[in-house]
């Protein structure tokens, strides 16, 4: 049961990143590369793209 919930979690999580890269206005070739990782790689792709996505890039340590 709990690896079912884990499971939708991600699942949404995914939804979310795929409809924020396609509502930014970064290239077509870089919403194609950012959604294809995180459909491949579910978890880190959505880690990834949280921490070096369209909004990441702006930020500064």
């Amino acid at each position: 049961m709990e690896y079912g919930i884990v499971g939708l979690i991600v699942l949404i999580l995914d939804i979310y990143a795929i409809i924020q890269v396609l509502g930014s206005g970064t290239s077509t070739a870089a919403k194609l590369l950012w959604i294809l990782g995180i459909i491949i790689f579910p978890i880190v792709g959505f880690i990834v793209w949280l921490l070096a996505g369209p909004k990441g890039g702006a930020r500064t340590i």
